[in-house]
């Protein structure tokens, strides 16, 4: 059996964070295991608005070792960290374990959330955990924080983007939200492994609810690392994945709506 971990936030309605993670590595065939790093809570009355609660060093330390010196792992991805030992913690272990196949997805801010952006802290992320990845998978705003740039607004822009932050030290860059550009027709996203670039194109599925999208992105790369793909190959399968859950997304309530993962399993099954 495939050991697949992620170090990330609890979405407590369940479509976001390791929640997702752990759907999509289930989907894939993997066993999934998860430190929780915070809870992220929903207030239905005050309009759907997150608060963040991160757990302490202590008991972050205690679920890595529980997973990596316990059981042991094939991939790894680290997700919503929020605190400066959530960082430090995730480096120490997927260093001392020599996690190859390491996922880093820079979750910088919680759509809603009460947690501003802290630029000290992505700093420290971008110094301790970029070096052990195997890929990178910012968004186009998480992009444009590790390149030192603008938001990225065109291809072109997120191209810059990509080979700024593969000089900083990660073998592959994987950049999200090429949908979110400016009269964009499709869902077109860029990965760059420092000498071809080359985009993932898909139908652009716009819906008022869906979340949890980059986190599902980067669990399924994560799994096809584990299975043995190469970084691109795992990334476009990912992004097969991702699409089929969108097209078969749902609303759970009037501000929320996860994908659907299990439309991968039915669409090949």
């Amino acid at each position: 059996m495939i050991k697949l971990a992620t170090i990330a936030g609890s979405d407590a309605s369940g479509g976001a964070g390791l929640e997702a993670d752990l759907k999509t590595f289930q989907e894939y065939g993997g066993y999934g295991m998860a430190a929780v790093t915070l809870i992220a809570t929903m207030n239905p009355h005050k309009d759907w608005s997150h608060e963040v609660f991160p757990l302490t060093e202590e008991a972050l330390r205690a679920q890595l070792e529980t997973i990596f010196t316990g059981i042991g792992v094939d991939a790894a991805k680290t997700g919503m960290l929020a605190t400066p030992y959530a960082i430090e913690l995730s480096a120490e272990y997927i260093s001392k374990y020599k996690v190859q196949n390491y996922v880093l997805d820079p979750v910088m801010i919680c759509k809603g959330g009460n947690l501003p952006l802290n630029p000290e802290l992505n700093a420290l992320l971008i110094k301790k955990l970029l070096p052990l990845a195997k890929i990178i998978t910012p968004n186009v705003f998480e992009a444009g924080q590790i390149a030192q740039v603008e938001t990225p607004s065109s291809l072109e822009e997120i191209k810059e983007a990509a080979k700024r932050i593969y000089d900083l030290g990660v073998p592959n860059v994987f950049i999200k939200g090429g949908s979110k550009l400016k009269d964009q027709t499709a869902s077109i996203d860029v990965f760059y492994d420092g000498s071809d670039f080359r985009y993932l194109e898909a139908e652009l599925i716009k819906t008022e609810w869906t979340h949890g999208c980059g986190c599902t992105v980067a669990a399924a790369i994560t799994a096809g690392l584990g299975f043995g793909l190469d970084a691109y190959e795992a990334t476009l399968r990912a992004k097969k994945f991702i699409t089929l859950s969108l097209r078969n997304s749902f609303a759970l309530n009037q501000w929320v709506g996860p994908g659907n993962p299990a439309a991968w399993r039915k669409a090949f099954n």
